[in-house]
């Protein structure tokens, strides 16, 4: 039997949702992906037959589809989007946690008891879904947060939407067969401890449900004792109702209505940075939030987000700016709801704390893996984009290359995941044939410093076809700067793009050590020699 602290929950999931909101908003194409941090977070059924999957790199599915349209990640749009699937489905259901766009949790009780049963329900909220969006989803009921948000999942298939209603009490046996992975899916367990289970021979959730409590807390600590929880169908944090204490609410009133989206959006930003930082004061974390604006005529719109892991600063603005974009700017799309835009400015911004919870930290590896410095950096930078922009900061992103120019190039921090960025492939892991072997160096120049290198006789250093040097290397020229020569290694060759007589290279490379302590990799291009990056 489910316990009692996993009440009936409604799961409504839009598979996909980032290509849904990106041909609504205009995106043309049959077959169609969403990119975030070069790897596909979404794709169309169509991209999905010709074998687009979910976290492929760009260069792998384009190489899957010749056809594919690519689409970047704009978690904006699809916020806006998703407001009139929202305000639609508050019709039968005020109060709703939103986890995402595409992805919404209600309490079954109330609605079932008025519209005739839970698959009464899921079939009004199928046909309403559908009927706005064009799109498959699935409905699923269950008991407790996980096992609904897996029927929901299940419930979709193919083109066609569909409903999944779990037996009161019937989450365990429901969960139980299931694949042990669907924990990370639907429930934020930590990836690398599924991955240990599936090593030690737990495949399902089952499998993990039957051990006992208290070995799994011992041996795996809080992270495994929660997802033991999970796996048993119990939601140790359901659905709130009641109206969170007056304290704990942070608001700014408007002298003057504010006509634009972006002042509001900085004045929650301070909103949220004061309510994040009085909850680590009492040592807690909002894993749900309550955002009310309010206009001059009255208008207002509430709405709830939830994350399993805790909200951030960053993530309140973000839920704000997506809550904001779509009230204010969105036209309303067929079927019942509100109206939506505002008549007047914004007099009210609120945010509320609808459920707290203690924080018990996050556990960084013993050894390698991301560090504590790793995740400030990543707090830092989040909180300069939304000082300054999204296109105003930009981060070193993986590109690969034989050359160290070639390796790396700056984006936009808003495209790429800071707080699981994807892993790099090394060129000593051979992902790169001919690049110059670790450790790779700490300075590289936007534009190569041209050098000489002598031999013993004071001539230049020539290199032939062959990759041969005319003579030992003895003296690097910097400008007027004459140092001898310590140490080297190589050469290394290297054709790239042959194919191509426009933008064919040949070069040869060498790691040379000179007598200030120095280190710096040089490379002869066409007979003439340049300093390509320093060593620390």
């Amino acid at each position: 039997m489910g316990a009692p602290s996993s009440p009936r929950l409604v799961t409504i999931w839009c598979p996909d949702w980032s290509v849904v909101a990106a041909r609504s908003a205009g995106s043309a194409g049959p077959a169609q992906a969403v990119l975030h941090a070069n790897r596909v977070v979404a794709r169309s059924l169509s991209a999905a037959r010709e074998g687009v999957r979910l976290g492929q790199r760009r260069r792998d599915a384009q190489r899957c589809c010749p056809d594919l349209v690519l689409i970047d990640h704009d978690p904006a749009r699809d916020a806006r989007e998703f407001e009139p699937v929202i305000r639609a489905v508050a019709e039968s259901a005020p109060r709703l946690d939103v986890i995402e766009p595409g992805w919404i949790t209600l309490a079954a009780r109330g609605p079932s008891r008025y519209f005739g049963g839970d698959q009464a329900v899921a079939d009004r909220l199928v046909d309403l879904v559908a009927g706005l969006t064009g799109a498959p989803v699935g409905v699923g009921v269950a008991d407790g947060r996980i096992a609904s948000a897996v029927a929901a999942r299940r419930a979709v298939a193919g083109e066609r939407a569909g409903t999944a209603v779990v037996p009161p009490g019937g989450s365990p046996g429901y969960l139980a067969p299931l694949p042990i992975g669907w924990l990370g899916e639907v429930g934020d367990a930590d990836p690398e401890l599924l991955d240990v289970w599936r090593r030690l021979g737990l495949h399902t959730i089952g499998h993990l449900a039957a051990l006992p409590s208290t070995d799994v807390l011992a041996r795996f600590g809080r992270a495994g004792a929660r997802a033991h929880a999970l796996a048993g169908g119990v939601d140790e944090r359901p659905p709130v109702v009641l109206d969170p204490p007056l304290e704990r609410r942070v608001e700014r009133v408007f002298d003057e209505p504010v006509l634009q989206v972006p002042p509001v959006v900085f004045v929650a930003k301070q909103l949220a940075d004061r309510l994040v930082a009085e909850l680590a004061a009492e040592g807690r974390v909002c894993t749900r939030l309550l955002v009310v604006a309010e206009t001059e005529h009255g208008e207002r719109s509430e709405r709830s987000w939830y994350r399993d892991g805790g909200l951030s600063a960053a993530a309140m603005v973000e839920r704000v700016r997506w809550q904001l974009d779509g009230w204010v700017g969105a036209s309303a799309g067929p079927g019942p709801g509100p109206t939506a835009g505002i008549s007047a400015g914004i007099t009210l911004i609120r945010l509320v704390p609808d459920e707290v919870r203690a924080d018990h930290g996050v556990q960084i590896g013993l050894w390698g893996g991301r560090t504590r410095a790793d995740h400030d950096a990543a707090r830092a930078i989040t909180r300069l984009v939304g000082l300054a922009g999204d296109e105003a900061v930009t981060v070193p992103a993986w590109n690969g290359g034989r050359l160290p120019a070639d390796r790396y190039r700056w984006v936009p921090a808003s495209s790429v995941d800071l707080d699981h960025p994807v892993p790099r492939l090394t060129p000593g892991a051979g992902s790169w044939p001919g690049a110059v072997p670790s450790p790779s160096p700490a300075v590289v120049p936007a534009v190569a410093t041209a050098v000489e290198v002598l031999d013993a006789s004071g001539r230049s250093v020539r290199v032939g076809g062959r990759g041969d040097l005319s003579a030992e290397p003895r003296t690097l020229v910097l400008g007027d700067r004459h140092r001898s020569i310590t140490a080297w290694a190589g050469p290394w060759p290297l054709d790239q793009t042959w194919w191509d007589p426009r933008r064919r290279r040949r070069m040869a490379r060498l790691q040379m050590v000179v007598d200030d302590g120095s280190a710096h990799l040089v490379a002869v291009e066409q007979q003439r020699w340049w300093v390509l990056a320093t060593y620390a």
